[in-house]
């Protein structure tokens, strides 16, 4: 059992919005609950009141109103708010506890200075934005593709695609050509609109190349909107519209089309590390309803916040940050690199701190990012309350990997006591967290506090039955309303059945590994598909690097484990990037080999340590295991991974240089 770190204070059921919630489900359903974990079970078995609650709590805006709340209950396949039309962008423009001057977007980049927009300034940015895209002829189920980063202009198009009811789609710019083009020529956009390039750091990034070959890779293509913001007096290209033209003045007023509940809002895509992307669709209705209850309730935020999430336009939490606003919630958006410190005019300077300061400077209250940043500044040792006034931070949010108990015990020394650590996980499927925190529970450290409402997590064994305090496999044993409405181009519904109902069916399997504890705490500790099975015993690859990654000496590491198709114990390899001027020699693999024998198990130490330049990581920064794996089994690179999903497909090489010297008689990579 980990430390406690924090308690919930004595008044959160005076103070918190769940607290609101809980005395609204009194006062208007005649429902009193002890304690989370009675509400939680309420919310995962009557579905019907729960999610209905969440519908009426939040007062959705809707044109016709649902004939039902679940109308088939089973998955995939299940129905929810049968009958009602909506409007996603509708909902978050209401934006509640929001006066028309109030701050509600606040964006900071290393490329132009701050920019900020009221709520007013939204709605009319939106208007606008909505009646240029009428002109170019974009209607319900037209797809808008958006190759932009972290910037207003982003959200805007976001919100004025959707009033519409047309499809939006973005691609972060770092996203090379191959990468963009698997994904959009799958949806087939109409209209693109796409920055002519970007800073990173002080360094300029011009991609003006890549969307023409972008532009030439789509023949649906009827429209291009170009964003001069690396360049803002240059010309738009010839045969492109400015964003100018695009947002010009217009008498037209702003009007939200209703669309059904589960009419497409966007696609967001799988990290597309083998194969193809899978395009997977979100709807209007169940988007809205799951980040208006994960937002208020769990995040606890409303018109008193400033939410960031540190995020780009290629990850499903750049979705989640947007959601802010249908709370109340200002956002606070940034574009650049995390680790420098670059203003435009200045050199850049490697600094950790930048975000840290950046969360002074706007007042955010609630500050969301990844657990390897947060373990890089550990390792680093930097103390962000010594750099930056942290004095309105009543938040911190960590996902993206699972965050191990030293980084939990790192937040509170040095960011705040008083903070609540949100541990998440959820994935681009559901474009949400379905465990994370909640103001009603403590924080132990190295623990995710408990499984989300409406969110039927259940640990399974080998065998399919349900675990308490073991490992498990990741499943959700009742439907969510963000479950996808379907994947793009799969009438049938095959590949989205194959993807997560094949292996239990009627049961969701996501692909982690999850220990569920007596209280409802849990720990994931990888991916399954990325497990090591020694002498039948399952190790989860997070606690692998937790123990390497402590180690001064190691910046990066990737551990995979080779079977032995004799039945044997296979082979545990692992690759170390060391830090700088540093050589992997026989006392620091004996040291490593030590300090997981130690803190792990026997099972746990490599048959082999390789030093490698770099881990392959994708563009929302997760390791890639898996095709790492199939590389060392002889398989070639361009069938293992798709190279454009990469932050650093040079990466790949050392491991197809790896798999050529143990194998020479295999066909090299």
């Amino acid at each position: 059992m980990g430390d406690v770190l924090w308690t919930p204070p004595a008044d959160v059921l005076e103070r918190s919005r769940i607290g609101d919630y809980l005395r609204w489900l009194r006062e208007h359903r005649g429902l009193d609950f002890a304690d989370y974990d009675a509400l939680w079970r309420w919310s995962v078995t009557d579905l019907d009141a729960f999610w209905r609650s969440i519908w009426d709590h939040f007062e959705v805006i809707a044109h016709t109103p649902p004939t039902a709340t679940l109308a088939e209950r089973g998955m995939p396949g299940a129905r929810w708010f049968p009958g009602a039309t909506l409007n996603y962008a509708e909902n978050v423009l209401r934006m509640p506890g929001r006066a028309d001057d109030d701050p509600v977007v606040i964006a900071h980049g290393q490329t132009r200075e701050p920019v900020t927009l009221t709520a007013g300034e939204l709605r009319e940015q939106v208007r606008r934005v909505s009646a240029g895209l009428r002109r170019l002829g974009v209607t319900a189920g037209d797809r808008v593709a958006a190759y932009a980063p972290n910037i207003p202009e982003t959200y805007v198009l976001l919100l004025a695609t959707a009033s519409l009811g047309a499809i939006f789609s973005s691609c972060a710019p770092e996203f090379g050509t191959r990468s963009v083009t698997d994904r959009w020529q799958q949806v087939e956009p109409t209209v693109l609109v796409a920055v002519d390039g970007y800073r990173y750091g002080d360094k300029p990034v011009d991609r003006r190349a890549e969307v023409a070959a972008i532009r030439a890779a789509l023949p649906s293509l009827r429209h291009t909107v170009s964003i001069g913001y690396l360049d803002p007096a240059g010309p738009a290209p010839e045969g492109v519209l400015g964003w100018a033209e695009l947002a010009a003045p217009t008498d037209e007023p702003l009007t939200f089309t209703p669309v059904p509940f589960d009419h497409p809002l966007y696609v967001l895509y799988s990290s597309g590390t083998t194969g193809l992307p899978k395009p997977i669709v979100h709807g209007h209705g169940g988007i809205l309803l799951e980040h208006l209850k994960m937002l208020a309730l769990h995040h606890d935020l409303g018109p008193a916040d400033r939410f960031f999430w540190f995020t780009t336009t290629g990850w499903m939490m750049w979705n989640f940050l947007v959601s802010g606003p249908a709370v109340g919630a200002a956002i606070v958006l940034f574009d650049g690199n995390p680790g420098v410190r670059a203003e435009p005019g200045r050199p850049a300077e490697p600094d950790l701190g930048a975000l840290w300061r950046l969360a002074a400077e706007t007042g955010t209250t609630y500050f969301g990012t990844s657990a390897p940043f947060l373990l890089a500044c550990r390792k680093a040792g930097l103390v962000p309350r010594e750099v930056a006034d942290l004095s309105a931070l009543r938040g911190v949010g960590s996902t993206g990997a699972p965050l191990p108990a030293e980084g939990f015990g790192w937040v509170y020394e040095t960011v705040g006591d008083q903070v609540q650590l949100q541990s998440l996980s959820g994935g681009t499927d559901v474009c949400t967290g379905f465990v994370g925190g909640v103001p009603l529970l403590p924080v132990y450290a190295g623990e995710i506090a408990c499984r989300a409402l409406g969110a039927k997590v259940e640990a399974r064994s080998a065998d399919g039955t349900p675990v308490i305090g073991e490992l498990g496999e990741l499943v959700i044993t009742e439907p969510m309303p963000s479950m996808p409405v379907g994947f793009w181009n799969d009438p049938d519904g095959t590949r989205y059945a194959e993807a997560y109902f094949s292996v239990y069916p009627g049961v969701w399997r996501h692909g982690d590994w999850i220990t569920i504890n007596s209280r409802g705490g849990c720990v994931i500790t990888g991916r399954s598909d990325a497990t090591l099975n020694r002498g039948g015993v399952r190790l989860g690859t997070a606690e692998f690097y937790s123990v390497v990654e402590g180690l001064d000496e190691v910046v990066d590491s990737v551990v995979v484990h080779l079977e032995d198709d004799e039945g044997g114990a296979g082979e545990l390899l692992l690759f170390v990037v060391l830090a700088d001027g540093l050589t992997l020699d026989d006392a620091l693999r004996k040291k490593i080999c030590r300090e997981l024998r130690t803190a792990l198990s026997p099972r746990h130490v490599p048959d082999e340590i390789h030093q490698v330049r770099a881990v392959p990581r994708t563009l929302s920064a997760k390791k890639l295991e898996v095709p790492v794996k199939k590389i060392l089994t002889g398989i070639p690179v361009d069938q293992a991974a798709a190279k454009g999903a990469l932050v650093n497909p040079d990466s790949l090489t050392a491991f197809a240089a790896l798999a050529q010297r143990r194998s020479p008689n295999k066909t090299p990579a």
